[in-house]
């Protein structure tokens, strides 16, 4: 497909979704099975769940994989091509956090920083360079980074992940500049989204509701529709696209 092509559809592609029992990343995989993708859910420990979000995306399957591992992230690639024969689309959604007030600085040791950012930064730039050959012979493969607001501006669960997210950015813009023009890089960079794991963020979602242009914190959905909006355009690379309700504005 010539890359000046648009296709709002996802038809006969095949979609890797890290991190997709839950969340954001379960959106996203809903999103693209609606729009015909098919869809490789995958988590590292949600196996029920992520089972049950297989079983109801049609042509979807599941694999479990942790992918903060190299045996992880080469299961996950190897099943993929087993079972589907080919790789259109890599998401990056895994990810990890640990919440430490930013004011509380003896908190952040060194390991700390390795558990943030060998998941967050070095074990998805692994996991594109395994995809990478697989992306190019697509004729119209692509990468999603799932970012975050806290790697533009100075907010997030703690000052280690906020890096790692801010390290990701500009890693999504250095790859475009590299794989092009045979694969895309971009990255959506969500805001605060009522996601189980922010549940008892009560307050946060309460500024933000007071506050915040649109005045709510954002869905799953609203990042799954940016995301696929990203992975059918073939004319945008090197993109960073905020999902946050216009909280930035704010920040």
């Amino acid at each position: 497909m010539s890359r000046t092509a648009q296709d709002d559809s996802l038809n006969g592609q095949v979609v890797v979704v890290t991190g997709s029992s839950s969340g954001i990343g379960a959106a996203i995989a809903r999103r693209g099975a609606q729009l015909g993708a098919t869809v490789v859910v995958n988590s590292s420990r949600s196996v029920e769940a992520g089972e049950a979000l297989a079983a109801e995306l049609h042509g979807a399957s599941y694999c479990q994989a942790d992918v903060g591992s190299e045996e992880g992230r080469e299961r996950l690639i190897r099943y993929t091509l087993e079972e589907h024969g080919r790789l259109d689309h890599l998401v990056n959604n895994a990810a990890r956090t640990q919440v430490i007030p930013h004011a509380e600085l003896e908190r952040l040791t060194t390991e700390v920083w390795r558990d943030i950012f060998e998941l967050n930064l070095f074990a998805t730039y692994q996991m594109t360079l395994l995809a990478l050959p697989h992306l190019r012979r697509s004729g119209r493969g692509s990468v999603l980074n799932i970012t975050s607001l806290a790697g533009i501006r100075q907010l997030g669960s703690s000052i280690p992940y906020a890096v790692s997210k801010a390290a990701l950015n500009h890693l999504t813009q250095l790859l475009a500049k590299q794989v092009g023009p045979e694969v895309r890089v971009n990255a959506v960079a969500p805001g605060l989204i009522e996601t189980p794991w922010t549940a008892d963020w009560t307050a946060q979602h309460e500024a933000i509701s007071r506050s915040a242009p649109l005045r709510r914190t954002g869905r799953p959905e609203d990042v799954a529709h940016a995301a696929v909006a990203l992975l059918t355009n073939g004319y945008t690379t090197g993109a960073v696209l905020l999902v946050d309700g216009g909280v930035g504005l704010t920040a």
